[in-house]
């Protein structure tokens, strides 16, 4: 039988002995008990790469509203999703939650698949709106497309979206044009002579196919007409964009037939798309009380070349436990909150979202059961060190790979499951491995993971299964 949720103090103690899994929270609360809390927006890019704008290095992609966000905010080196694939790092980011610990852990969910996140799970949607908040979720879901498990179900109070990426087909997934990037991107009109993909407002598919050329601007207005409605109570709105996901589409103004162009003319479309969210706050007197959070959901899908972006100066991207797969970029935006121009290189996870976000607006944390995450909102306010100095790494199918302890990181490479050892500060790129030199540190960063891990194991939570 379930219990009730965990207030904070009853969390700690459940991380350390593994405390039985707890009900949903109501989400009845006097709107005067919401008043003067802080609104939040998390931006949520797919498959964009470490270096991909212009304040993380880019010289070819030039994202001028990103960079005056990084210049008015915090921007964060060393932060980390959970899992380099979509659905497992989205569950991380909503529940504060290791995949693993969860059971979203085994790689994406497709449209003939019946599974998605447990509706019991508390996601920040749930904890916010137990104080108030208007929630609502513009852009990729891929948490389950099935009833159970949308986001309407998950403690939002409205959706609009594709349920999961845009390089799937409804009902089954079948009959797509997959891989062929250039000659979609020479065809336009493919968007709706090729793909079958939907669009769903709530709970109803609404256009199918749906137009993706028009998807990022189409998500930009859905939540500038959001807060406007919402601007006189605390709102939470998460963006979680489509793209740069292939295939690759933008709005036909901005259409260049140039092959090698297509990941650029996308990351520049979403930068100017994020400036006007930006002016829509600022415009309306919310910028004081604002907090906008944008980063990716993993790297870039190398292989795509001049569809797909850059981790450099990390090594790989998209599906790799190496750097370049899970380290994305992060900027956060809250004037008179946040240090101007301040930048961190500490250890900062997805992860820590859902009780950071607590603690900034004020509100008892809610869970499920145990967490994974850490309160940061002392040192996103620039007050403080990270409490977080380690992460494991879970590769796309779940599996444990690895494990970063403050400047070290330990990992198994290849299908040998070889052996690695790099010194992240002075490598990181990771490309001395030191694992032969270093055998003690090895064996105790070894032992460090496998203890984590097996804490773990023994309270993994079920994932939802809908049956039909």
């Amino acid at each position: 039988m379930l219990t009730k949720l965990m207030p904070l103090t009853l969390l700690v103690l459940s991380v350390l002995v593994g405390t039985s899994a707890c009900s949903k929270p109501s989400t009845s609360k006097p709107l005067r008990q919401a008043q003067d809390k802080p609104n939040f927006i998390i931006i949520f890019t797919d498959d964009q790469g470490y270096q991909d704008l212009s304040c993380f290095g880019s010289e070819a992609i030039h994202t001028p509203h990103i960079d005056q966000m990084a210049a008015e905010g915090r921007k964060f080196t060393a932060f980390y999703t959970a899992s380099p694939v979509c659905t497992p790092s989205r569950a991380a980011l909503l529940t504060g939650c290791y995949p693993k610990r969860i059971e979203m852990a085994r790689s994406v969910i497709f449209p003939e698949q019946n599974a998605g996140l447990h509706p019991d799970e508390v996601t920040i949607a749930d904890m916010l709106k137990t104080a108030g908040y208007a929630t609502a979720c513009i852009g990729k879901w891929h948490l389950g497309h099935r009833p159970p498990f949308l986001p309407t179900r998950q403690g939002f109070d409205t959706y609009f979206g594709i349920p999961y990426s845009n390089d799937m087909n409804h009902p089954d997934n079948s009959n797509k044009p997959w891989g062929k990037w250039d000659e979609l991107w020479a065809d336009p009109e493919s968007t709706l002579t090729r793909w079958n993909t939907p669009l769903m407002q709530d709970e109803a598919i609404i256009e199918l196919p749906v137009d993706q050329r028009t998807i990022t601007r189409r998500y930009t207005d859905k939540a500038i007409e959001f807060i406007t409605a919402n601007k006189e109570t605390p709102f939470f709105v998460y963006l979680p964009h489509s793209m740069p996901h292939l295939p690759l589409y933008v709005p036909d103004e901005l259409y260049d037939a140039d092959t090698d162009t297509p990941y650029k003319i996308v990351i520049e479309h979403i930068d100017a798309e994020t400036g006007r969210l930006l002016q829509a706050v600022k415009n309306l007197g919310l910028a004081d009380n604002t907090y906008i959070i944008f980063t990716s959901d993993n790297g870039p899908w190398m292989q795509f070349k001049h569809h797909a972006g850059s981790a450099r100066p990390l090594r790989s991207g998209k599906g790799s436990t190496y750097e370049g797969g899970p380290r994305v970029p992060c900027v956060m935006w809250a004037p008179g909150r946040i240090p101007t121009g301040t930048e961190s290189d500490e250890i900062v996870s997805t992860l820590d979202l859902l009780p950071s976000i607590a603690s900034i607006a004020g509100i008892e944390l809610q869970t499920r059961g145990p967490i994974d995450g850490h309160d940061l909102s002392a040192h996103i306010h620039g007050k403080g060190p990270s409490p977080r100095d380690e992460l494991l790494y879970y590769s796309s199918r779940g599996e444990l790979d690895g494990i970063r302890r403050g400047e070290w990181k330990f990992c198994y490479a290849g299908k040998e499951r070889k052996p690695e050892l790099y010194h992240l500060i002075d490598d990181i790129g990771e490309r001395n491995n030191l694992a032969a030199a270093m055998p003690e540190k090895v064996a105790e960063l070894k032992e460090r993971m496998t203890a984590l891990d097996t804490e773990m194991s023994q309270s993994i939570r079920p994932r939802g299964i809908h049956q039909p």
